[in-house]
């Protein structure tokens, strides 16, 4: 099944169609900047300019970055505080005039790679780390979702771990790679200590460079990189909305 998928962050807007069995995009990838403020009005016409530049009319997968319940936003981060308590689903399903599912970024991202990336097959509890403009994570147990952990906002010696740890403040403070490696070990460490995972999955843009970060990893878990990078959150957006379709879509089978 081709859908779209929508990935929302904190400085790009991402989307392309997918094949939700495959992984495969069939479309372009078309990226446009996150309106400066990101409120949800402005987000909104963005969403809606990505469904007509890919000329697309079916179901959307869209991701935020924020807890998500019922396709309505509980929180914000790299947002505008205005996220808090909006209908997203609702929103982007009226500016769009499609049915769109709305999902935390990290939890799309996890799913992709639980799916079809390197936690397939996995079983046991299974953690997927996002490191980006913040630090997402998505949990999984024997490959069921448990929603909305945000492990990124655990707080070491009085510090929030995203940030001090995340992507983008290893760019912001010019950190070498042993430095920043150091740091994320320490999170992580704390991570493995509170949640005992049987893995740890690295995702974001960054995982592409894993080979100069990992030796700084000293983790009694396994830690491998992802395998979809920073298409993760779009894949997982259009597999989540196939999934949620799903659910929602009476079972045609008549009952005796």
């Amino acid at each position: 099944m081709v859908l779209l998928g929508i990935d929302i962050g904190g400085s790009g807007i991402k989307g392309a169609l997918v094949n939700s069995e495959t992984g495969e995009f069939v479309s372009e990838r078309v990226r446009i900047d996150t309106p400066a403020g990101a409120l949800p009005a402005d987000v909104a016409d963005v969403v809606a300019q990505l469904v007509k530049e890919l000329n697309y009319q079916g179901p959307v997968g869209c991701t935020m970055p924020a807890v998500v319940k019922n396709g309505v936003t509980q929180t914000a981060a790299n947002i505008a505080k205005e996220w808090i308590g909006t209908d997203a689903a609702k929103l982007f399903s009226q500016k769009t005039g499609l049915n769109v599912f709305v999902m935390n970024d990290a939890d799309a991202a996890g799913i992709a790679e639980i799916t079809l990336g390197a936690g397939k097959g996995k079983l046991g509890t299974v953690i997927m780390i996002t490191l980006g403009t913040g630090i997402g994570s998505a949990v999984f147990y024997n490959g069921v979702l448990l929603p909305n952990f945000e492990l990124g906002h655990i707080e070491i010696d009085g510090r929030v771990a995203e940030k001090w740890a995340s992507a983008a403040v290893r760019k912001e403070r010019d950190l070498d790679w042993d430095e920043w490696g150091k740091r994320l070990n320490i999170y992580l460490n704390y991570v493995q200590k509170f949640t005992s995972p049987d893995l740890i999955i690295i995702s974001g843009g960054v995982s592409k460079k894993y080979e100069k970060f990992f030796p700084y990893l000293k983790v009694n878990t396994e830690i491998v990189p992802a395998q979809m990078f920073n298409d993760a959150g779009i894949v997982g957006a259009a597999i989540a909305a196939q999934q949620m379709l799903q659910q929602t879509t009476p079972d045609p089978t008549p009952t005796s």
